[in-house]
């Protein structure tokens, strides 16, 4: 099963580092990976493989929101046929 992250915000050193060792720790697998700089903004979306991990996607996205708080960014994860059913209107 996958699910799609989104990380936005104002850019800072270690977005990423701290992004991927959250999913790490839980047994995500990142897939693919695309982030950009926008001026002083940050955003970056990565797909992920969420089968082996050691949460469900409840609990997952929930913790993804908390470290967003934690490190003053936006972070959101979705089952990726949400996402996708979101985005073909």
């Amino acid at each position: 099963m996958r699910a799609v992250v989104t990380v936005t915000g104002k850019d800072k050193k270690g977005i990423i580092a701290k992004v991927s060792q959250f999913l790490a720790e839980r047994s995500v697998n990142i897939e693919d990976i695309s982030q950009t700089i926008l001026g002083e903004y940050f955003a970056m979306i990565m797909l992920v493989d969420i089968s082996g991990a050691s949460t469900e996607l409840s609990a997952l996205a929930k913790d993804c929101k908390e470290l967003g708080e934690k490190i003053g960014m936006s972070i959101y994860m979705q089952h990726e046929d949400i996402f996708n059913a979101m985005h073909n209107v």
